[in-house]
């Protein structure tokens, strides 16, 4: 499994992780050592990348909210 799914997974079901992703994304990415491509397809929301980089076939999510699989 790639680490960027592996983040997009945890940012869905991990309140802390969430919360410290909205404040501030870049420190997220990079303790979950993305590399520099998949770092690029997350901040940019870059659907087309981040299937082909996790290998989903769709990519679904809100860009504007974090989706809160914990409450």
């Amino acid at each position: 499994m790639s680490k960027l799914l592996d983040l997009l997974k945890q940012l869905g079901s991990d309140a802390a992780l969430a919360s410290d992703y909205a404040k501030d994304p870049a420190a997220v990415i990079a303790r979950a050592g993305l590399s520099k491509e998949e770092s690029a397809a997350l901040i940019a929301v870059d659907d087309v990348a981040i299937k082909r980089l996790t290998g989903l076939k769709e990519v679904s999510y809100a860009t504007n909210t974090v989706v809160k699989a914990y409450d």
